[in-house]
């Protein structure tokens, strides 16, 4: 059979998912195809354990296309933002810093959700939403364009024409290497271990970044389980430390990270399935080719640091939004592709950029490597303006 519509989004992650409802919202015929159905409930086999900070401006993309009202009530704000270097011979704080988004916002800098209810919410919207049609299991299989649309071959047999194809199908995209884009990747050698954990001493609203070599130890708020302090941890180490502690009983793994976690916020106690995956640092050559626009990790692949992954990608949602909006009898046009390949592609390499030399120096091994980090940490940050500017470029607010 074949279909037609304004634009096809292939990938069913929280960001093509959130696409969908974005241009559904805006009143485009879409359809979004992913090769699985998406896990909704966080106790179910193969629920995304991992959480994801939406910060200000995802929020408003979100608002934009009518999905924030199905997740304001799950939300755990982040007031402040904590950087711990720990990395002395003992496991201790040596320097700590906060950034509170006081300082440059009325509102916090972002709101923590885990993934898999992001979905729920996202699929929740799509009832609501009669121009978007989501097919899981379905996968896309080829790809040809012309300057006037393009043509898409699915795994169920159809065949989609439309005026825009939105890769949003992961850091081995289908699409983009249908259309030939080549990326540039590095590989840590580091493995992040997922979970959430509860702890006797609440978090404040404040989210927590402890580095010491291997990588950063980070929790993030979220709402009380069974009224106790619970936060989402991101436990980036050396590949084979991870995977070693992932053989850990559940009570053995709590202590190791309570360890880690410098009892900042009292012993730790897993409370979720725990999951892993690598850490890589990824771009493509360009974010546009005909009739195709990649988002998220089609587009770009950063390590967990400072909430910027799933941000950068709502971001790429809003710019092609935008221009859609613009001049939506041109949808799909090469001078609307190169436009978003201009405004985006800068501000991805400026951030994919910034985010591998935190992650280099958080791996620093050396003694005085590490007094270097500690030091850099304590003098950047303590500098009000240097302050303020990091967090407005964390924000989006700025470019630098």
């Amino acid at each position: 059979m074949n279909m037609k519509c304004d634009i096809l989004i292939s990938g069913g992650g929280i960001a093509g998912l959130a696409a969908a409802a974005a241009f559904g919202n805006a009143g485009f015929d879409v359809i979004c195809v992913d090769p699985a159905a998406p896990v909704t409930d966080g106790a179910a086999q193969g629920a995304d354990m991992r959480s994801t900070a939406m910060l200000q401006p995802a929020r408003r993309v979100l608002e934009s296309a009518g999905i924030w009202n199905h997740l304001q009530d799950h939300a755990a704000p982040l007031q402040i933002m904590r950087i711990v270097d720990a990395g002395g011979p003992d496991m201790v704080p040596r320097t700590t810093r906060e950034f509170d988004a006081a300082d440059i916002s009325e509102q916090p800098f972002g709101w923590n959700f885990p993934n898999w209810l992001l979905r729920r919410a996202l699929l929740d919207r799509f009832s609501e939403l009669p121009k978007v049609d989501f097919r899981p299991g379905v996968s896309t299989t080829s790809l040809f364009t012309r300057t006037t649309g393009a043509k898409v071959g699915l795994s169920d047999g159809n065949r989609v024409e439309a005026r825009l194809v939105v890769a949003a199908d992961g850091r081995d995209s289908p699409m983009r290497n249908a259309a030939g884009i080549p990326v540039t990747r590095h590989s840590y050698g580091q493995k992040a271990i997922v979970f959430s954990a509860t702890h006797p001493i609440p978090h404040e609203n404040v989210s927590t970044e402890i580095h010491r070599t291997g990588g950063p130890f980070t929790l993030v708020p979220l709402p009380d389980r069974d009224g106790t302090p619970c936060s989402a941890v991101v436990w980036m180490d050396d590949g084979a430390a991870s995977l070693k502690r992932m053989s850990l009983d559940a009570d053995a793994f709590s202590s190791a990270a309570s360890q880690r976690s410098c009892h900042l916020f009292g012993p730790l106690t897993i409370v979720s399935p725990r999951a892993v995956w690598p850490v890589i640092s990824q771009h493509a050559a360009r974010m546009s080719a005909e009739r195709l626009a990649l988002i998220a990790e089609a587009a770009h692949v950063v390590p967990p640091i400072g909430a910027q992954g799933l941000n950068m990608s709502l971001k790429d949602v809003e710019t092609l939004l935008d221009l859609a909006r613009a001049d939506s009898e041109n949808l799909g046009s090469q001078a609307m592709l190169d436009a978003y390949h201009k405004t985006r592609h800068a501000d991805v390499l400026l951030r994919v950029r910034g985010i591998d030399m935190l992650n280099r120096a958080s791996q620093a091994k050396a003694p005085l490597a590490r007094d270097v980090r500690a030091a850099g940490l304590n003098t950047l940050y303590a500098a009000a303006p240097v302050r303020k500017m990091l967090m407005q470029m964390g924000l989006g607010m700025r470019r630098g």
